[in-house]
Formats: C-alpha cells, structure tokens, sequence
C-alpha cells in the first residue's frame, strides 16, 4: 500500500498492510527540523501588497515545507495549515503544488469545523450568557455555521485536491466536557451530525479532534459518524484501550501518545508509552499512529524523533 492508501484503510477501520500510518495535526518545530519558519507564523501584512511572483513564491514554499515535514518524519496523512491572511484560492494553489510535489502521496486534508468551540477565558461568559438568555438565537447560529462550512465544501470538492476534512473544535477539559451531555446534545451534536453527513456526501473522509476527557461525550461523538476520532487524550484520562473496546467497531482512532511525557518524561518513560499505544491502537486495524495533541513549540525534537524510531521498529503489521 501506498502511504494515503494506508491511511484511507486506517479510516475504514480495516488493516493495512506494512506499517501502521503516522499522522500528526501540526508539527510547529520547522525552525529546529529545516531552518525554516512555520506558515502559522509568518506575517502576511503586506500580501496584498506582493506582486504576482512573490506570492507565487510563498504559496509554493508553504506547499515544499508540507510536504518535507511529511517526507522527513513519514506521515501519511497531511492537515495543510495555511498561513493567516491566505484566501481559499491561495490555498487551492499551494495544493495544486503539493500535488506536484509529491503525487497521490498524501492523504490530504484540510480544517472544517463549524461547531462551538470551549471558549477561551475572554469569550465564556458572554458564551454562557447567550446560552442562558438566547438558545434558540444560538442554534440559528449553529445552523448558519454548518451552512456556510457546507457550502465552502462544495467548492473545495472542485478542487480534486483535498481528500478530507479535520474538525478541530475543541469540547473538553482535561476534567470533563466544557458543555454537560445533555447541553452537548442540544447546541452542538445536531451540527456536528450534518456537518459530517454533509462533507461525507461529498465523498470527503471527516476526522473529529477534541483535547480533553471525551468520555461523557464519547456516544455522541460516535453518532455524528466521523470516519476517525482523534486524539484520545491520556492527559484527560482517556483510555485507548477502552475507546477501541467501546467504539473500535464504529469509528477509526488517531494519537494517544503522551504528549507530556515526550515533553518531561525520560526515554525510557517515552519508549514504555510508545509501545504501549502501538500495543493497543494497532490490533485489527483501525488505528493512525500519533500523539495526543501535536507536535508543538516547546517539544524537544530528539523526543519526537526517538518515538518514531520505536514507531519504525514496532509498528508494522
């Protein structure tokens, strides 16, 4: 199989042949890997400013730096991160030139969420106010979300680039869900399920990621059909030997490995947790080898490079 093709497996919850696939939302160490900065963290103040040729130089660099992130640490699924300031042509372009790059390579996807999010401190209690005080004026804003995701799918369907969608809408705590169940099921589940439903019927595959303890939430996450969960977080005390017992038949899982522990553990505590999630995500398929959250600033890169090196030795079926 072909990277993307082991992944499209993963997704379908079948067994690919060869080694499990990797896939991380985002890798932010571009400076410490490559001498090169991060797309997220570039200013684009003056993009409007640029000539035609300039841009065209950053839209290819952004596509080359995609696709030496997953060359050099062997993902098979790519989230494109597109730079603040970028218009969906930009990024039609710079997916156009990872294609060149790199072919039917990648498994391809793209941010799509058009839930609610956990607010951060700023934006809570206006939040929790307009729950309390206007329900029905924030599921009308709901729906007008979900169409409006909708819609940009349709013309990014067009585009024969894009294999999939990431949800990134974060619910939960470390503790709990940032919503109760019952609330969960009344402002966000139903937009979740026509969110899914609606790129699915476009021939998109959907993976779901939320941080935190999803338990309370699992079946309702499970419900709206997502291809893939991700990212089955230790640190919120999720199990995944658990997940996949409970919801391995229905849905794809992503991750789980510690991201603390690849930040302050020892290797040996590293290694330990490595094994542990191949141990279990890999059996029956299924399963897309990652940590439980990215790849991000702050990380020791030797870290990250020693769990692929257990992942290489271990992870092959």
């Amino acid at each position: 199989m072909t990277l993307r093709e082991s992944f499209i497996a993963a997704l379908e919850r079948r067994e690919p042949t060869g080694r499990v696939p990797h896939f991380e939302l985002e890798f932010f160490l571009t400076m410490e890997a490559f001498s090169r900065v991060h797309p997220s963290q570039r200013h684009y103040s003056q993009w409007n400013q640029m000539s035609v040729a300039e841009r065209d130089m950053h839209i290819q660099d952004v596509a080359d730096l995609h696709v030496e992130v997953a060359r050099r640490f062997g993902n098979a699924g790519m989230l494109f991160n597109a730079p603040r300031g970028w218009k969906d042509e930009d990024t039609r372009q710079s997916l156009e030139h990872v294609r060149e790059l790199s072919g039917m390579e990648y498994f391809t996807s793209l941010h799509g969420d058009a839930t609610y999010s956990l607010p951060n401190g700023n934006d809570m209690m206006d939040f929790v106010i307009k729950i309390a005080d206007d329900p029905q004026g924030m599921k009308d804003e709901a729906q007008r979300k979900v169409d409006s995701a909708l819609t940009r799918g349709e013309q990014i369907k067009n585009w024969g680039t894009v294999d999939g969608f990431c949800l990134c809408s974060d619910y939960c705590f470390n503790t709990s869900p940032f919503l109760s169940p019952e609330m969960f099921d009344e402002f966000v589940t139903p937009y979740l399920c026509q969110l899914i439903k609606g790129y699915r019927d476009m021939g998109f595959y959907v993976i779901k990621h939320t941080d935190g303890n999803i338990m309370p939430i699992l079946d309702s996450l499970v419900s709206a059909n997502p291809h893939a969960l991700h990212s089955i977080d230790p640190q919120g005390g999720v199990d995944l030997a658990e997940v996949k017992r409970l919801v391995g038949d229905k849905v794809c899982v992503i991750g789980n490995v510690n991201c603390a522990l690849l930040q302050t553990g020892t290797e040996e505590q590293v290694v330990e947790d490595v094994n542990r999630a191949l141990t279990v995500g890999m059996p029956g398929g299924g399963y897309i080898f990652g940590t439980s959250n990215c790849i991000y600033t702050g990380m020791p890169l030797e870290r990250y490079e020693l769990m692929l090196d257990v992942w290489k030795q271990k992870g092959n079926y």
